[in-house]
């Protein structure tokens, strides 16, 4: 059971996934969780960094969705200025969100990643969808509060994995 809280990849942050390492792999397509993967649940705009990494994978005809379990408020006013297509109130760990994004991408699991910085949303869903999931560690160390319950189960499964050899994690 444990197992479907399993990351495929870790990275540090999401700048730290190219388009070279994704197009060797035949990746196609990035499904993206926003807050504390993206930016800070409190930054309203992407940094310069960001913007970059976003700017690459278009280059390189990297398809990206964001989809968030937060508000359209708030993905929209992240995504807009991006020109990036995203889904609000995704109800994760759910499938439906994710399978809705694949379609809009229009290509297939295989082509596509899911990266969250979440196992109970973001690894959980992607894992349960099918997909290649790729956990970051969080942008900020502070949380909102509905994701503060989370990161205290995530820390148990999180030390199951060290312990069993699983998982190198930093936090």
């Amino acid at each position: 059971m444990l197992k479907k809280f399993l990351p495929d990849e870790h990275v540090k942050s999401v700048l730290d996934i190219t388009p070279e390492h994704l197009k060797e792999r035949g990746i196609k397509g990035i499904i993206t969780d926003l807050d504390n993967t993206l930016v800070e649940w409190d930054r309203p705009n992407a940094t310069p960094q960001l913007i970059k990494w976003f700017e690459g994978m278009r280059n390189n005809n990297i398809l990206v969705t964001i989809v968030s379990n937060n508000n359209e408020e708030r993905v929209k006013a992240f995504s807009d200025p991006l020109q990036i297509p995203f889904i609000f109130r995704a109800r994760k760990p759910f499938i439906h969100a994710f399978n809705k994004a694949l379609s809009q991408m229009g290509i297939n699991k295989k082509e596509t990643v899911v990266i969250g910085d979440q196992l109970l949303t973001d690894v959980l869903g992607g894992n349960r969808s099918g997909f290649h999931t790729i956990l970051v560690v969080p942008v900020a160390q502070t949380d909102g509060f509905f994701t503060k319950f989370n990161r205290f189960a995530e820390r148990r499964i999180l030390n199951w994995f060290r312990k069993k050899g699983l998982l190198q994690w930093e936090e």
